[in-house]
């Protein structure tokens, strides 16, 4: 979270609140968890003419940012749509449409650039698993003039509901990406269960989906830096949106603490509870902070970026949750149940601290930039040796 914005950015925050406190209250939240989509498909277009889908796209294919730092701009939306919990599929659309706008062949991608921008179509970001997007399962193998993709890809955001995949494969000269319709012969996209109301996602199973040249997003020795930087993208659009749940529910909590009486006093009164908010407060603070030098690294295209998206990937996967659940029993009994708003915040930010890589995923990355690998035996993603993790 930025402290200064300038006008424009903040005029976007301000629209962005008012929308989503007009049109997706808590209320609607619980309503959509009952939705296949988990969205309606015109509230997503809706967001769209608000600019929530074409920060990412270069200018010249009709994208555009309000302080031309596109990435800091979404991340505002992002952490607005954290504080109410708010559907869609904000990241893997933003990541697809920055893909394919900076493909070398983003021109023949324009109809759907342009759908994605208008909220008309959404897509989603098949690549590798946890925090390596290197690391997928799909082959794709040369076959006439064109390509034949196999292999299954899970956990995939918003997969079932998107009409375009951006699918990373292994070739025989590297790794690629491919643009692939959700419905093209072969693809088989299966609904998981999950944990966040209305946060949707899902397994694609690709048998031997045939492609064109044409699909051919980035080819062999452009993928790995252009996985590397969409996974980054993700990572922080997912952190800016888990600040803005945590901040909100440290918000309500405290207004709770001061309203609700025990024995004649605030229960904010008490200095066993002042020690939890404290550490609570500090928790949130270093998020923050971590998060927001991770957007402007990634946003600036640092050679640090990849360092610091898995320092704040790392810290706040460990905390965010923790805080959310002293929230809850701040509350007391009402923390546990359904009635209470509060297990909304709790299964998003649950859910955000496992996609994209967990806390020892993270650090194990972190470990190995900075050369330490496995220390005695330890695993460094959890400093244990049973391999353990929060």
């Amino acid at each position: 979270m930025e402290l200064q914005l300038s006008d424009d950015q903040e005029l976007l925050r301000q629209t962005t609140q008012r929308f989503l406190a007009d049109t997706c209250p808590l209320t609607e939240v619980r309503r959509l968890a009952d939705r296949p989509g988990g969205f309606e498909p015109g509230w997503w277009a809706q967001g769209a003419e608000l600019g929530w889908t074409s920060m990412l796209v270069p200018e010249a294919f009709g994208g555009g940012s309000v302080s031309g730092e596109g990435l800091a701009d979404l991340a505002l939306v992002a952490e607005e749509m954290g504080r109410t919990v708010a559907p869609g599929p904000l990241v893997p659309v933003n990541v697809v449409a920055a893909a394919l706008g900076s493909s070398p062949r983003a021109a023949e991608f324009g109809p759907v650039i342009d759908a994605l921008m208008a909220g008309t179509a959404t897509a989603a970001w098949c690549a590798g698993r946890g925090a390596d997007p290197l690391s997928g399962s799909v082959r794709a193998e040369r076959e006439g003039g064109g390509f034949v993709l196999s292999g299954s890809v899970a956990p995939v955001e918003a997969g079932a509901e998107a009409a375009h995949l951006l699918v990373g494969a292994l070739t025989d000269e590297g790794p690629a990406q491919f643009l692939v319709p959700g419905d093209a012969p072969g693809v088989t996209v299966t609904p998981r269960g999950g944990l966040d109301l209305v946060r949707r996602f899902a397994t694609v199973d690709l048998a031997r989906v045939a492609v064109d040249g044409g699909a051919v997003v980035t080819g062999p020795g452009v993928s790995g830096p252009a996985l590397d930087r969409q996974f980054q993208l993700a990572c922080v659009l997912q952190l800016s949106e888990t600040m803005g749940a945590i901040d909100r529910v440290l918000e309500f909590t405290v207004e709770w603490a001061f309203d609700r009486y025990s024995f004649g006093r605030p229960l904010a009164s008490y200095q066993a509870l002042k020690h939890r908010f404290a550490d609570m407060r500090l928790w949130l603070e270093a998020s923050m902070a971590t998060t927001t030098a991770a957007v402007r690294a990634v946003g600036a295209g640092s050679s640090t970026a990849g360092e610091l998206v898995s320092v704040a990937k790392a810290y706040v996967g460990a905390h965010a949750p923790e805080l959310v659940q002293d929230c809850v029993q701040m509350h007391g009994g009402i923390g546990v149940t359904w009635d209470h708003d509060i297990h909304l915040y709790l299964r998003r930010v649950t859910v955000n601290a496992e996609i994209y890589g967990t806390v020892a995923e993270h650090r194990r990355r972190l470990a190995a930039l900075d050369g330490l690998g496995g220390h005695n035996g330890a695993d460094p993603g959890t400093g244990s040796s049973d391999g353990s993790s929060r």
